[in-house]
């Protein structure tokens, strides 16, 4: 496998007493969909708020296209190109999809806004993504359903010329159609070179689109392998024990 655009070595954090990240080490492969996958309280939002710069690490190195970076805060994030996509989204209903998709990086043509190059860039992106579904980028987002909306969040997200996508539960609360659909373009992210992570609890999807599979137990990074030498019922075991009987050479 080719070298990890983004690595993290012996990431340590706490809050007080409570330690809940334990050395954990992760990596995530540009063109390669990488699910993280644990319980709740395994450590898995508290791993990608390090990544989005919302924590900051108590200890442990990050390296982003083989150069040691640190992170200090969502700015160093965006700036490295590593954009997030939490589970509620973030749209604001009355505005419409290119309003959305531009919210607080408007681009202005003297005092005004310039609604065609961004009507234009927003085009650009969604037909980049392969994006069918949606009749008018004037649309508003109200109106819009769950697959809708979350296609919009994510298109956002790739806007900005960005290499690492991020997406907190993608296919929560959605019909079976809507998650195909997101999933769908979840896998064109990889195929267009960026890498993604996607943390989700459903195995069905995760089987679906992941390249790479990373499973946390109680705050450590039980093993972080490929899809393809693995089963559910592996990956069932790393969640809920923090190993596999068939996966005792995994990497930690």
């Amino acid at each position: 496998m080719s070298k990890p655009i983004l690595s993290m070595r012996g990431i340590n954090k706490s809050f007080g007493p409570v330690h809940v990240l334990r050395d954990v080490n992760f990596d995530a492969y540009s063109g390669k969909v990488t699910a993280l996958v644990g319980d709740n309280g395994a450590g898995k939002s508290t791993l990608i708020k390090c990544i989005a710069g919302i924590y900051i690490a108590d200890s442990g190195e990050t390296y982003f296209a083989d150069k040691k970076v640190s992170i200090g805060g969502p700015r160093d994030a965006t700036e490295l190109g590593i954009e997030v996509v939490y589970q509620d989204l973030a749209l604001c209903d009355n505005l419409d999809i290119v309003h959305n998709m531009f919210l607080g990086r408007e681009e202005k043509s003297g005092p005004t806004l310039d609604e065609s190059k961004m009507e234009a860039m927003a085009k650009k992106t969604l037909d980049g993504l392969s994006v069918r579904t949606v009749k008018s980028i004037r649309q508003q987002v109200a109106s819009l359903s769950g697959g809708q909306r979350q296609t919009v969040a994510i298109a956002r997200a790739v806007l900005w010329n960005s290499k690492v996508v991020i997406l907190d539960e993608p296919t929560a609360a959605l019909g079976v159609a809507q998650t195909e659909q997101v999933l769908k373009l979840v896998r064109q992210l990889a195929d267009n070179g960026l890498a993604v992570i996607v943390i989700s609890h459903n195995l069905n999807d995760v089987f679906q689109v992941a390249d790479n599979i990373a499973a946390m137990y109680l705050g450590s990074m039980a093993a972080q392998v490929e899809k393809s030498k693995v089963t559910q019922n592996d990956v069932v075991q790393l969640i809920t024990t923090g190993r596999s009987e068939n996966l005792s050479g995994a990497a930690k």
